[in-house]
């Protein structure tokens, strides 16, 4: 092959990865190069201003997305560079779309499949290089930084978008509506044989037909052809204790990670992660042959999966419950045959405590426990519609990016709906990915008459992107809106008291109010500690009391019509 269309990658020493400059001065000349086969396109920026770009190859030089979508071809996409210092995506995908440019018989094989591309998608942290942020890791000489510039992973981002990266991505994979998704790593923890381990959408969440689909039929075969081609591969390494002696467990990648977030579009995504300690030679090796090895599969398979997604959405549009939250079924493991290295642990050198180690002296392989089952921890009643009010924008805007169907109320009205009222929140004590998420919520759901305003926004659930609707504004659900601190002014109460006046005027509105009456004695009952706190006292009865009451204080903003 010519020089000047060798990769970075291949050009050196074999451990070196491509700067972001080098990349996308590769894509462009083969784009002028074979502008029958490949397209190559800015579709955004990036917080720092930097570009992002989009490639889509097709064997019969059809680009335009309205063309492909109205004839119902595959798509298959392929995202890379989410974690810049994870680069063996950013350089495989290279090499990939080359040969597909310059081998007919490759490039045949796609058939009425569509490869759409993102070559590095944290731009921002990809032109932040150094060799030390990856503290374990072996290889490249040089990579990029997980962080972007607002030193945000990218990977936690596809709910609340604060990036503008996120915001592109989310009108990118909608519009799309890939069938598979890739979305490429590499791995932390423990220490193993294997190069390539995988991530994928979790089968029960993505649940029915697909995800049986997904779990015995594409994933098997994934597995046997990485080992075919001499890179055996299992499940990502979760231990569920220490190390993996003690058994694996399944990932459950909700929405903020990518698998997740395409889980809600009813996409099968996979999360390949080679293994750090690896030679980056290995890694990209591994990494070339598992998009491959899935490309060739959903090519192969296009029509049956393509049937099953059109399916789960249909089946999406007449749901009448959702779960909205997972949790694993610990007793219910299944078993994996893994090769792994003895554990070891010794005392410390530094600290009064045991280490672990791993002695490649000692491989063994055996049956271990793989924790892959996982059951419903929350369901809530699927409502007929939504009722988002204008206030929202942010919401709004969110679900206008992934294609959720909606009108705007023209005329004013009142609608009998169910609001929740949000008894407790727990929140995390640190700041996570620039929120203070919300880790526990109680509610209670209520009935009310409320008003209606013209531009509020009436979304109802009987359409094909239910699910993304429902993950987010339901608030238990595992990364809703509510969660990531969306709504978090209703959480505060926004009149107070002067404790000299009030003090008279809290013994008439317990004269006045039964239950705030009961209620009081039963706190007082239950907390005798607090009684010599005056602040506490009048606190309750200041909050518990109808006369005083504010109505959006506590109450959920999203409405539901039942």
């Amino acid at each position: 092959m010519q020089a000047d269309l060798l990769t970075p990658y291949e050009l050196g020493n074999k451990n070196q990865t491509t700067t972001w400059l080098e990349c996308i001065n590769f894509y462009k000349d083969l784009a002028a190069r074979y502008p029958q086969v490949l397209r190559f396109e800015q579709i955004g920026v990036s917080d720092a201003g930097v570009p992002l770009h989009a490639g889509i190859v097709s064997a019969d030089g059809v680009f335009q997305r309205e063309q492909i979508k109205r004839a119902g071809r595959p798509v298959f996409f392929n995202n890379n560079g989410i974690h810049p210092g994870e680069p063996e995506g950013v350089d495989t995908c290279m090499a990939l779309v080359r040969d597909l440019c310059v081998e007919p018989a490759r490039l045949a094989a796609l058939g009425r499949t569509v490869l759409l591309f993102v070559p590095i998608y944290n731009v921002d942290g990809s032109l932040n290089r150094a060799d030390t942020s990856r503290v374990n890791q072996d290889g490249p000489e040089q990579f990029g930084f997980r962080g972007n510039s607002r030193h945000l992973d990218l990977n936690r981002d596809f709910i609340k978008c604060d990036s503008l990266n996120a915001r592109v991505f989310n009108q990118l994979l909608s519009g799309w509506d890939p069938d598979v998704m890739v979305d490429t790593h590499t791995s932390n923890g423990a220490d193993y044989p294997y190069t390539m381990t995988l991530i994928h959408t979790q089968a029960d969440k993505l649940g029915g037909e697909l995800g049986a689909f997904l779990r015995g039929t594409m994933l098997p075969h994934i597995y046997a052809e990485m080992a075919n081609s001499g890179w055996p591969t299992c499940p990502y390494v979760n231990p569920v204790k220490d190390s993996p002696d003690h058994g694996i467990a399944e990932f459950l990648e909700v929405p903020r990670f990518s698998t997740g977030y395409a889980a809600l579009h009813h996409v099968i995504g996979f999360m390949p992660e080679t293994h750090m300690l690896k030679p980056y030679a290995d890694r990209y090796a591994s990494m070339r042959t598992l998009v491959e090895v899935t490309l060739a599969f959903m090519v192969a398979h296009a029509e049956q999966i393509q049937g099953l997604r059109a399916a789960a959405r249909a089946a999406a549009a007449q749901r009448t419950h959702w779960p909205v939250s997972w949790k694993m079924d610990e007793a219910k493991p299944s078993t994996w045959r893994f090769r792994g290295y003895a554990a070891k642990y010794t005392p410390s050198k530094l600290g009064n405590y045991t280490r672990l180690s791993y002695d490649r002296s000692a491989p063994w392989e055996r049956d271990i426990a793989y924790y892959n089952n996982f059951v419903a921890d929350v369901v809530v009643a699927a409502p007929k519609a939504y009722i988002v009010p204008q206030a929202w924008r942010e919401v709004i805007e969110r679900l206008q990016w992934n294609g959720v169907e909606m009108r705007r109320i023209e005329v004013a009205s009142t609608a009998q709906v169910q609001v929740y009222h949000i008894v407790s929140v727990g929140t995390r004590a640190h700041a996570y990915e620039g929120h203070m998420f919300h880790d526990e919520v109680q509610l209670e759901t209520r009935s009310a008459s409320v008003q209606l305003r013209p531009g509020d926004y009436y979304i109802p659930l009987q359409q094909e992107n239910a699910r993304y609707a429902v993950e987010t504004l339901e608030p238990q659900a595992h990364d809703s809106f509510f969660r990531w601190g969306f709504f978090n002014s209703v959480l505060e109460k926004k009149e107070a008291f002067s404790d000299y006046v009030f003090e008279d005027l809290a013994e008439q509105l317990l004269d006045e109010e039964p239950e705030l009456a009961r209620r009081f004695a039963a706190w007082r009952a239950a907390h005798p500690e607090l009684q010599a706190d005056q602040d506490k006292v009048l606190h309750f009865i200041f909050e518990n009391c109808q006369r005083y009451a504010e109505p959006e204080w506590r109450r959920y903003p999203v409405l539901s019509i039942v």
